[in-house]
C-alpha cells in the first residue's frame, strides 16, 4: 500500500514539475521584446531585498524570496504574522501543542518542515537582520518598509533555526521630513485596530526619528456553550521607536526598540472525540464520532507489547458534533491560585489573570554600518529579546460542569492548567562586504546566547496557593559563535558563481532552575543535590553549512539558477526528564528518551527561474526544490502507568532524533499589471514530502504502525495557492483622488494530525475583499475578511480525552482542532501627513 501511494504521489508531482519547467522553458521567447520596467507593489523590478545582506533586486537574486511591501501589506489588510502566513503558499501557523491551541504556541511551518514542538523551529525571524527569538514575538507588524520571506536552508548568512527559512522585517527609515500617520478601524464581532506613526528630523537629515503605537482586538467569533462568553479573543498592544544617525554620508547608525503586550482570552478550539463520555446522570456530554477502529500496540515499540483496538476516525475529518466550550469560570480559589509565588517561573505581577494569555515581549537592535570606500563596507548588528508568557487553559476542554466533584472548589469536575515561559538572548554580528566589478565578498562573525526556562502545573482538584504543584523546569542555554562568508564572481557575461558558507559551534547547556534540584535517580544525571544555576549537562555540536549557487541571465528579462545548500538546526535538550521519579526517567530512557539531542540536518538542492514578461508588465518567479531531512528530531510523549501519580499516570514529552525525511515541491508566483485598471497577482506551492524513517512510540501505540514509509509530515498543507485581483485608478472629475478594491482568495489543503496518515482535515478557501478612496491625505476603506465564512480548522493535533478515570488519555481519544476566525467586516480610516 505505501509503494503504491509513493508511486501515485510521485507522478502526480512529477508532472507538476514538468509542467512548470516547460512553461520555465518558454519564457525565453515571450521575453524577447521586454524592458526593464516597474511593476505590481509586491517585488518586480525596482523591489531590493537583502536575502543575501546585500542590497539586490528581487528578480536576479538566486534565492526563493516573497517580498510584501508596506503598501501591499495595506491593500490585503494584513497586520498579523497569521495574516501574512494565511497570505502566502507554502506556509502554515501551528497553535496547537501539549493541549493547548493558542498564540502562545506558534511555530511556522515552511515548506512542510513541521517542527516536533514549539521550541523546535524550522524557521526563524529576523528585525533587519536581528534575530527574534520566538516567532510570537511578531505577533503584530506595524508599518514596515517590506517583508521578505526566504524560502529553503539560510544558515550561510541567517545562522542556525533557519532550516526551512527565514522571515525578515524590514522597517522604515525615517527621512529629513516631518510626516506621519493616523489609522482607525471597527469591525464586526467587537473588533478594532488604532495606529499611529510619527517620522520627522531631530538635526535635519543627520538625526531622524520613528516612532509607532498600535493596539487591535479581534473580539471572538465562536460562543462558549458553557457561558455564553466569546472564545477566540485576542488583543495586542505594539510600540516601537527607531532613531536614524547619518552624521556623515558613509556612516548610518540605527537604533531600534520594540515593547509588546498580548491579552487573550480563552481560545476557540474543540474536539472531535472517539469515545463517549456522560455524566452521572447518563447525559452524552461529548460524543463518539469514531468511524474505525485502529489495531494499536500497547507499548509503541516493535517486538513488545500486545495489541489493542483503538477507536479513531479514519479519512477526512467530519464537522465536530459538540458544542463548542470551555470551563472558564474565574473563582476566588483560581485567582489565589495565579497570584502565588511559590516555584513559579513568573512573578505575579507577569502572570495571566484569568483563562487566557498574556504575553510580555522587549525587543531591541542596533545597525552601523561603515563605508570604508567606495567598494568596501563595515557593518555591525547587536540585538536583544525578552519574552514571558504565562497561558492558562481548561485542559479538558469541554464543558465538565454537570459532573459533581466535592475536591475542586467549582463543585464539579475541571483540569485547569498553567504553563509559563521565559525567554531571553542577546546576540552580535560584525562582518565587511566588498563590491568591486565582477566579484562580491563578504566575510563575518556572529555570537548568540539564548536561554529557556518553563514550567507547568494544575489539578482537577483544589489548586495550592504556595505552588507545590506548580513543576518549574531547568534552564536550557546556547551559546552559538559562527564564521560565515561568501564569494559572488560573474566568471562571464552573464554568468555567476556564488560559494557561501557557515561554520557555527553551538555549546547547549541545561542548568537548573531558581529553586535548584536534588536528582534521587542517576539516569541522565549523577545523584545529588544541585544549587539553582548548577551545570547539570552539556554538550558542543560543530557544523559546516554551506551554499552554491550558479545562476546565468539568458537575457536581461530572464535570470535562471541552480544551488546546493546546506542548513543545520538548533540543538535541543529534554531538560523535563529530570523532573521525573526514577521510574517514569527510567521508563523514558527504555523509549529512547535522550538528555540531549543532536541537530537535525537537511541537504537541499534547487533550480529557479525569474524574469519578466510584455514589457515589464509581468513579473514572475518559480522554483524547484528537492531535500533530505536527516536525524529529524521528533516528540516522543509517554504516558507511563505510576502508582505515585494521583491520576495512576506520568506524562513525559521528550524528543529524539528519530526520522529521515525526502522534502520536495514547487512553488511560483507572478505579478501581472494588465493595464492601468486592473492588477493581477498570485502563487502556488506544492509541497510534498515521504518519510524514510520514522519512530514515535505515541503514534504507533495509537496505530499499531511502525513501518511509516512513504507517508508524508503532519499539520502542514500540501497544496496551497493565492489569487488577488485589483482594480484601481484615479477619480474621475475629482483632483487628488483615487481608488481600488481588491479581492483574494487563500487556499491551503487539509493536513494529517499524525504521521501514521490515518487522519485528514479539510482544506481552507477564504476569500477577503476591500474597497478603498483616497483623497488627498484621507482614505476610507470597507472590507470583509473570510466573505464565504469557511470554518474548517486551521490547525489540528491528535489530544488525548480527559474525563475523571483519565481512562482515555494513555494513547488520543480526540483530534484538537483550532478553529479560525469566522466572518469579519469592518470600517477603517486613514489620515496621512507630510
Amino acid at each position: 500500500m505505501n509503494s503504491l501511494k509513493r508511486t501515485a504521489r510521485l507522478s502526480s508531482t512529477l508532472s507538476a514539475l514538468a509542467l512548470v519547467g516547460g512553461m520555465m522553458g518558454a519564457t525565453p521567447a515571450l521575453a524577447q521584446a521586454a524592458d526593464d520596467a516597474e511593476i505590481g507593489s509586491d517585488g518586480g523590478a525596482g523591489i531590493v531585498v537583502t536575502a543575501r545582506k546585500r542590497a539586490e533586486d528581487i528578480l536576479k537574486v538566486p534565492v526563493t524570496v516573497v517580498a510584501f511591501s508596506g503598501e501591499s501589506l495595506e491593500q490585503r489588510g494584513v497586520f498579523s504574522v497569521v495574516d501574512m502566513a494565511t497570505a502566502t503558499p507554502g506556509i502554515n501557523i501551528n497553535n496547537s501543542s501539549s493541549g493547548n491551541v493558542s498564540r502562545s504556541f506558534q511555530t511556522i511551518i515552511m515548506r512542510g518542515f513541521t517542527p516536533s514542538n514549539a521550541n523546535a523551529s524550522t524557521t526563524s525571524m529576523f528585525i533587519d537582520g536581528v534575530p527574534v527569538q520566538s516567532p510570537s514575538q511578531l505577533t503584530s507588524i506595524a508599518g514596515p518598509e517590506r517583508i521578505e520571506i526566504l524560502k529553503g536552508p539560510q544558515a550561510a548568512y541567517f545562522g542556525r533555526a533557519t532550516f526551512a527559512g527565514a522571515i525578515n522585517v524590514v522597517n522604515k527609515v525615517p527621512t529629513g521630513e516631518w510626516g506621519g500617520q493616523m489609522t482607525a478601524m471597527y469591525g464586526t464581532q467587537d473588533s478594532y485596530r488604532l495606529q499611529g506613526a510619527v517620522e520627522g528630523p531631530i538635526f535635519g537629515e543627520a538625526v531622524t526619528f520613528r516612532v509607532t503605537g498600535e493596539k487591535w482586538k479581534r473580539g471572538g467569533t465562536w460562543t462558549n456553550a458553557f457561558d455564553g462568553s466569546r472564545l477566540g479573543t485576542q488583543s495586542s498592544s505594539v510600540a516601537t521607536a527607531l532613531l536614524a544617525f547619518k552624521p556623515t554620508e558613509t556612516i548610518t547608525w540605527k537604533v531600534f526598540g520594540m515593547l509588546g503586550e498580548d491579552k487573550d482570552g480563552a481560545p476557540a478550539a474543540t474536539r472531535v472525540n472517539f469515545r463517549t463520555v456522560t455524566n452521572p446522570a447518563g447525559q452524552v456530554i461529548q460524543t463518539n464520532q469514531s468511524n474505525c477502529n485502529l489495531t494499536g500496540n500497547t507499548v509503541g515499540v516493535p517486538g513488545f507489547g500486545v495489541a489493542t483496538t483503538n477507536p479513531f476516525y479514519c479519512g477526512t475529518l467530519p464537522n465536530f458534533a459538540d458544542p463548542i466550550s470551555a470551563n472558564t469560570a474565574d473563582t476566588d480559589a483560581l485567582r489565589a491560585y495565579l497570584s502565588g509565588t511559590g516555584r513559579r517561573i513568573l512573578s505575579p505581577d507577569e502572570s495571566v489573570e484569568g483563562y487566557g494569555l498574556l504575553r510580555q515581549s522587549r525587543h531591541a537592535h542596533t545597525t552601523l554600518d561603515f563605508e570604508l570606500s567606495d567598494s568596501l563596507t563595515a557593518s555591525v548588528l547587536a540585538g536583544y529579546n525578552r519574552e514571558v508568557f504565562s497561558t492558562l487553559l481548561d485542559l479538558d476542554g469541554y464543558d465538565t460542569s454537570s459532573i459533581p466533584f466535592a475536591a475542586n472548589p467549582k463543585g464539579y469536575w475541571d483540569f485547569p492548567f498553567l504553563v509559563e515561559r521565559k525567554n531571553q538572548d542577546w546576540s552580535a554580528e560584525g562582518r565587511l562586504a566588498y563590491d568591486s566589478g565582477p566579484l562580491k565578498a563578504l566575510v563575518g562573525v556572529s555570537f548568540l546566547k539564548a536561554s529557556s526556562i518553563a514550567g507547568g502545573g494544575g489539578s482537577f482538584s483544589a489548586l495550592p496557593t504556595n505552588g507545590s504543584n506548580f513543576l518549574p523546569g531547568d534552564k536550557g542555554q546556547n551559546e552559538t559563535f559562527g564564521i560565515f562568508g561568501g564569494l559572488t564572481y560573474e566568471v562571464a557575461d552573464g554568468l555567476t558563481i556564488s560559494a557561501e558558507g557557515r561554520y557555527q559551534s553551538d555549546k547547549v547547556s541545561i542548568i537548573t532552575g531558581d529553586i535548584g534540584r536534588t536528582i534521587t535517580a542517576g539516569v541522565f544525571v549523577p545523584v545529588g543535590t544541585y544549587a539553582a544555576g548548577d551545570l547539570l549537562a552539556q554538550r558542543t555540536y560543530n557544523n559546516f553549512a554551506p551554499r552554491f549557487i550558479v545562476n546565468y541571465d539568458v537575457n536581461p528579462d530572464l535570470m535562471v539558477y541552480a544551488s546546493y545548500s546546506k542548513g543545520v538546526n538548533a540543538a535541543l535538550n529534554n531538560a523535563n526528564i529530570l523532573g521525573a521519579s526514577a521510574f517514569v526517567q527510567q521508563a523514558a530512557a527504555d523509549a529512547d528518551g535522550r538528555l540531549l539531542i543532536n541537530p537535525d540536518t537537511v541537504t537541499n538542492y534547487e533550480v529557479g527561474a525569474k524574469g519578466t514578461l510584455f514589457n515589464g508588465a509581468l513579473r514572475y518567479s518559480s522554483a524547484i526544490y528537492f531535500a533530505k531531512w536527516k536525524d529529524q528530531v521528533n516528540a516522543l510523549t509517554i504516558a507511563i502507568p505510576d502508582p505515585t501519580a494521583t491520576t495512576g499516570f506520568s506524562f513525559v514529552n521528550v524528543s529524539n532524533n528519530t526520522g529521515n525525511v525526502d522534502m520536495y515541491g514547487i512553488e511560483a508566483d507572478l505579478a501581472w499589471k494588465v493595464n492601468d485598471l486592473i492588477s493581477i497577482d498570485a502563487a502556488g506551492a506544492i509541497n510534498d514530502s515521504s518519510i524514510q524513517s520514522f519512530r514515535s512510540t505515541i503514534v504507533s501505540r495509537l496505530t499499531g504502525v511502525f513501518d511509516f514509509r512513504g507517508n508524508e509530515n503532519k499539520q502542514t498543507s500540501k497544496y496551497s495557492a493565492n489569487v488577488g485581483v485589483t482594480f484601481g485608478g484615479d477619480l474621475g472629475g475629482m483632483d487628488d483622488a483615487s481608488w481600488f478594491f481588491r479581492t483574494d482568495w487563500n487556499y491551503k489543503s487539509g493536513m494529517w494530525t499524525n504521521e501514521a496518515n490515518t487522519t485528514k482535515t479539510r482544506g481552507r478557501n477564504v476569500f477577503n475583499a476591500r474597497a478603498s478612496i483616497t483623497k488627498g491625505q484621507v482614505q476610507l476603506d470597507v472590507f470583509v475578511n473570510n466573505i464565504f465564512n469557511d470554518t474548517n480548522p486551521a490547525t489540528v493535533a491528535d489530544a488525548s480525552l480527559f474525563t475523571t478515570t483519565f481512562a482515555f488519555t494513555s494513547v488520543p481519544n480526540s483530534v484538537q482542532l483550532g478553529l479560525p476566525e469566522r466572518r469579519v467586516g469592518g470600517i477603517q480610516a486613514k489620515i496621512s501627513f507630510r
